[in-house]
């Protein structure tokens, strides 16, 4: 927990000054830990899951410098090297670096989802995405229905957005 708190506050000086992007990564963060311990993750994945939710966007910054734009796949590029500088820097081992800088470069492909913390980083994201972005109910119940697999997850969007069983079906 100590990595993740100093993992927490190296993101949030990365992000300095910009309240809004810091405010999503700590809701994603506080939603795939809240999914994982509902699902019931062992100790190594929450802390993959951890890490990876803090850094999922870190390749922001980077996409809209080089490029002008802050697209999933831009975002895809150039987050893994970002994020793997500052979890060597943060001191992760080897393995969860490598799967968490493998998640930031593939958190906006919804296909091929291959492990549980790749899906709940994904769930996270969304949860967040689909509020910030005020999207409406047919948007919220097709992506409960389309994209969401944990019943923790499933349960979460549902009942943030007031939607009944039956609407996700």
């Amino acid at each position: 927990m100590k990595k993740e708190q100093e993992l927490m506050n190296r993101m949030i000086d990365y992000y300095m000054g910009d309240a809004a992007r810091i405010q999503h990564f700590v809701k994603v963060y506080t939603f795939a830990r809240t999914i994982g311990t509902g699902e019931g993750l062992d100790e190594h994945t929450m802390e993959i899951l951890g890490a990876a939710a803090l850094v999922h966007d870190i390749g922001i910054r980077i996409a809209e410098e080089k490029y002008g734009s802050c697209s999933g796949p831009l975002q895809e590029k150039e987050g893994p090297a970002e994020a793997e500088k500052m979890l060597r820097q943060t001191g992760y081992p080897e393995d969860v670096t490598a799967r968490v800088c493998y998640l930031v470069g593939h958190h906006h492909t919804y296909t091929n989802m291959d492990g549980i913390d790749y899906q709940i980083l994904v769930e996270a994201d969304f949860l967040v995405n689909l509020y910030e972005d005020g999207s409406g109910k047919k948007g919220i119940c097709n992506a409960c229905r389309k994209i969401f697999v944990t019943e923790t997850g499933k349960r979460i969007c549902r009942t943030m957005f007031a939607i009944e069983d039956d609407e996700t079906e």
